[in-house]
């Protein structure tokens, strides 16, 4: 993978760091307890691989050289030395004593490097100029305090002999190491109220990386003093520190290189949330096994089945009151907003608020006015917003979290300020009121198809009056006007007894008659046959007859209500039409049959292909009037595999 490939020097420092690890376990392994041995190798590999990565993702943060110095340092100087020294009191070796004095030293040299450390988080930058004298006063008091600590005769326990060999009771060792320790210390101090200062004043990205190193360095904080003022009197205290000493690199890594790819305070939240949690439901389980134990004995199945059952019960509520609690002690703009959405779906319930409210809503809790709720329209391939209006595809440039109802992600929340880990939890809390939006929107989009299609039915009809208004004007009624002229001039002939014209005017009117006729039938082609009244099988193969190629016409005997037969009608017209008009077809099968509760008409040709339903308005009016009735118009027509028009009308069992 890329993003964990070392550049060579800061992979050499940490191959040697392993190198001298493994050494040290080698040593060590059997003659101290093996969690003091794997723990601390742990620890300055894990320091050793965080500085590998900072220093070669940003080689000009000296926080990355120092880690991978500091933990080269702490395996050699401290690891291997004490090994060292313990392998050499158990098979004769010499330098114990060296070893000792050694490892000894070094804890001043790594706790000088955790001062740097705090001063230059994140950046590798002070946080100004005041902060110098804090480094000088840091080193100064290493320098003083390495040999103070080396030359006390307070050592001697360390050693194998149980003698330091170079003590020496002077008041000169004594001075320089309370006055080493004592400026050590207060630089120490000084160095934390730099993260604590820091990260009052951070904001953004900044703030996130502080959250993190925070987080571990007030862990480290409450536990080394702990382990320090513990460490004569238990070496178990050893465990907890080397776990605070490794979660700082670890920290400070994530901190640096990926700090936005997971949220600390998810982190913190879950971890007080399920560490009260477990304890709250440890005590339930021992008081329910000690009440129980005082009337059966404690060691019968159903006490052990009586605390499980109380524990599974407690478990879901408790969780809620913890997670209120924490998240009111700690997450406080969390719970607030979880609590002000509550509110809203109250008023939703009530009637008092608009579902498409729920945007402002989620604006006001997360203080971002620029947030949106967008929801995915399978049908338009894009997002709409609260009020239904699209969304161009450049919301997906910014943060978002996914809205996730039912097993499948509706929509989406984008914002740009809003902290994601309270947007995550605002969105959960609104989970109703988005699914009652969306619903809405839909139900608005769906009316206004209903309604479009009624506008379209109704201007297709109005357009289609019009034509047969212009026609029969145009055309029926002049010829029927010429034919009574006609008729009325024959009549006169008759009165001057001139049989040859009238037999020339007759015939001329019976033209004209003919002549109507075939209009007033290319009139009524459009209509609704006579033969709909005994069904729609006949009218079905009146059009086929009429067709100029082979139509073969599949149509049971039975009947349906009119507007059913007469919409099956006007589908075989089309269909038919486009049919010969477009496809070049040379066979054409029309369709009417029962299909369970449906009633299926089909035009199937084996012409061109290629149809698309948006051109014209044949088969939009077509769709219009067959959703009219509750069905579904289909067109399959792939180029050069023909063109099949199916319409589904429910017809009832």
């Amino acid at each position: 993978m890329r993003s964990l490939r070392l550049r060579p020097l800061p992979a050499a420092l940490l191959l040697l760091t392993v190198l001298a690890e493994i050494a040290a376990v080698a040593l060590s392994w059997g003659l101290e307890p093996a969690y003091d041995t794997g723990l601390y190798a742990v620890y300055a590999v894990a320091l050793s691989a965080a500085g590998a990565l900072v220093a070669s993702r940003q080689p000009q943060n000296p926080l990355g050289w120092m880690f991978c110095g500091f933990a080269l340092l702490n395996a050699v100087a401290s690891d291997v030395a004490q090994g060292w020294a313990l392998r050499a009191v158990q098979e004769g070796w010499a330098g114990a004593d060296a070893g000792v004095l050694t490892s000894t030293a070094s804890w001043l040299p790594s706790g000088l490097g955790w001062i740097l450390t705090f001063l230059l988080f994140p950046d590798g930058k002070l946080r100004s100029r005041r902060w110098r004298p804090v480094v000088l006063v840091a080193g100064i008091g290493a320098l003083l305090a390495v040999p103070g600590w080396c030359l006390s005769p307070a050592r001697d326990p360390e050693f194998p002999s149980g003698h330091n060999p170079i003590a020496s009771g002077s008041w000169v060792v004594q001075v320089l190491s309370d006055a080493g320790l004592t400026l050590f210390l207060g630089a120490l101090v000084l160095a934390a109220a730099s993260v604590v200062l820091r990260f009052r004043g951070s904001s953004g990205d900044l703030r996130q990386q502080m959250k993190w190193f925070a987080w571990a360095a007030a862990f480290a904080g409450v536990v080394l003093p702990v382990s320090g003022a513990l460490w004569s009197v238990t070496p178990l205290v050893q465990v907890p520190a080397a776990l605070a000493l490794t979660a700082l690199p670890v920290a400070a890594c994530v901190a640096i290189l990926r700090y936005r790819l997971y949220d600390i305070d998810v982190v913190v939240n879950r971890t007080l949330v399920y560490g009260v949690l477990t304890a709250l439901l440890a005590g339930t389980y021992a008081a329910v096994v000690l009440l129980a134990g005082t009337a059966v004995d404690r060691a019968s199945p159903a006490v052990t089945a009586v605390a499980t059952l109380a524990v599974a019960v407690a478990f879901q509520p408790l969780r809620r009151r913890v997670q209120r609690g924490v998240d009111r002690r700690f997450n406080r703009a969390s719970y607030d907003g979880v609590r002000q959405v509550e509110r809203f779906l109250e008023s939703l319930r009530a009637g008092a608020s608009a579902p498409a409210d729920i945007q402002a809503v989620l604006r006001d809790v997360t203080r971002d006015h620029a947030l949106e709720v967008l929801f995915a329209d399978a049908e338009e391939d894009q997002h709409v917003d609260v009020h239904g209006r699209g969304r161009d595809a450049a919301w997906q440039t910014r943060p978002r979290v996914r809205i996730s109802r039912g097993g499948h992600a509706p929509g989406v929340v984008v914002f740009d300020t809003a902290s994601p880990a309270l947007v995550r939890d605002v969105v959960y809390a609104a989970g109703l009121a988005l699914e009652i939006a969306r619903l809405s929107i839909e139900l608005r989009r769906q009316l206004s198809e209903v309604q479009a299609s009624r506008v379209r039915i109704i201007e297709a009809g109005n357009v289609e009056r019009r034509r047969l208004e212009r026609d029969l004007h145009d055309g029926a009624q002049q010829r029927l006007v010429s034919i009574g002229l006609a008729l009325r001039h024959a009549q006169h002939q008759l009165d001057d007894r001139r049989p040859d014209a009238v037999r020339a005017t007759l015939e001329q009117g019976v033209g004209e008659i003919a002549a109507a006729i075939q209009e007033l039938r290319e009139l009524a082609r459009g209509l609704p046959p006579s033969q709909l009244d005994e069904g729609v099988g006949p009218a079905l193969r009146e059009i086929a007859r009429r067709a100029p190629l082979r139509v073969e016409v599949e149509v049971g005997s039975e009947r349906f209500p009119h507007e059913l037969e007469a919409a099956a009608y006007f589908v075989g017209c089309e269909g038919l039409t486009n049919a010969v008009k477009y496809a070049g077809a040379q066979r054409i099968v029309l369709s009417a049959q029962r299909e369970g509760d449906q009633f299926v008409v089909s035009v199937r040709d084996d012409g061109v292909g290629g149809a698309t339903p948006g051109t014209g308005t044949g088969l939009s009016g077509l769709a219009d009037r067959v959703a009219a009735l509750g069905g579904t118009l289909r067109i399959d027509s792939a180029a050069g595999a023909g063109t099949t028009v199916t319409a589904e009308l429910p017809c009832g069992s």
